[in-house]
């Protein structure tokens, strides 16, 4: 089981990572806190202090097609967010 999908690089992230040391990553849905604390040490070799993490439905969506009504669900996810020990940054675009 891969435990860290990808990270989230928004604009709201960014202003989370510069002013409180935190950052965001899609996880699996089956993965726990410790688990994510793992991986994130292990992988960037940092220490994290804590995680949280959020739970998504997926949104329903519906259209209009030729052949009739269509709807569905977009997949659901799970985000972990990430806090540092003071002093520990993960640099994802490599500028160090």
């Amino acid at each position: 089981m891969e435990i860290l999908k990808k990270p989230v690089l928004t604009e709201k992230v960014t202003l989370l990572t510069d002013k409180l040391n935190k950052y965001v990553f899609l996880v699996d849905l089956k993965a726990n806190k410790i688990q994510i604390r793992e991986a994130v040490e292990k992988m960037y070799g940092v220490s994290v202090a804590a995680v949280n993490t959020l739970r998504y439905d997926g949104k329903r969506k519906a259209r209009g097609t030729k052949r009739g009504f269509v709807s569905g669900r977009s997949p659901r996810f799970k985000k972990a967010v990430v806090s540092l020990a003071s002093g520990d940054a993960i640099d994802f675009y490599g500028n160090d």
